[in-house]
């Protein structure tokens, strides 16, 4: 725990089985009170070694893509009855050792969200990230920044750390199953009002890193860009999509 607040990490995992033990070894577990790996139907041993490491581990019987595997992660952070619940990959492309950082940022009260910014420090393309996925985030920053009034250094960071509220708010059941998931959540986290603060992170990436393709990433750019369109239109009360309704309270 942090300053009374029961901390939870999720990891997000396909196939991180080279690396899913170098992160989980630099997780600080005095304050990191469980860490949850929901693996989405790897076809390498990732499941087996998360369990042998005391994970509480979680196994889709089949993909559901990276936004499909959050859900999972961030029931089971509830479920557990984290206050303060920190993504985490498991192929150490950013480093858990700044978990406490994120974790405290939330513990005061003084924010809701804390993302992990690969661009604050200018170190994206200092650890391998390719120039087309810097300029391509550069670019969509810039637009999002624009016509959404927020003022992020980059949305596309994959560590990020969240309130217990936030994660009770929003109706992550409407987003997407994949890599968009992450940035609907953040137009979701605006239109509720929640408080971002970001902290600067370095990245690794190498080739058991995760990474997605020229592709995939074109199809990831057109949807943050229909994101913003949707922010937008909500703000001005001209529409109000499904993501953007409260999340039905549990019983």
């Amino acid at each position: 725990m942090i300053l009374g607040k029961r901390v939870v990490v999720v990891m997000p995992a396909y196939n991180a089985e080279k690396t899913l033990g170098q992160t989980v070894s630099h997780v600080d577990r005095e304050i990191v009170d469980e860490i949850v790996l929901v693996d989405d139907h790897s076809q390498d041993g990732t499941a087996a070694l998360a369990t042998q490491l005391g994970l509480h581990t979680i196994r889709h019987e089949r993909n559901l893509g990276y936004g499909g595997n959050q859900k999972s992660c961030y029931v089971a952070a509830l479920e557990l009855e984290a206050d303060i619940v920190v993504m985490v990959h498991p192929d150490y492309q950013y480093t858990p050792r700044l978990i406490p950082v994120l974790a405290s940022a939330l513990a005061v009260g003084e924010f809701d969200v804390v993302l992990g910014s690969r661009i604050l420090s200018g170190g994206a393309l200092r650890g391998g990230m390719p120039c087309y996925k810097y300029i391509a985030n550069r670019l969509l920053t810039f637009v999002q920044n624009l016509f959404t009034g927020m003022k992020l250094s980059e949305y596309h960071t994959g560590y990020r750390a969240f309130t217990r509220e936030v994660l009770e708010t929003l109706s992550l059941e409407h987003n997407s199953d994949d890599f968009v998931f992450d940035n609907q959540m953040l137009m979701q986290i605006d239109i509720f009002g929640f408080r971002i603060a970001e902290v600067t992170c370095p990245t690794r990436y190498f080739p058991e890193a995760s990474s997605i393709g020229l592709r995939r990433s074109m199809r990831y750019g057109l949807g943050c860009l229909w994101n913003t369109v949707l922010h937008v239109l909500c703000r001005r009360g001209w529409y109000r999509a499904a993501i953007f309704a409260h999340q039905e309270k549990r019983a």
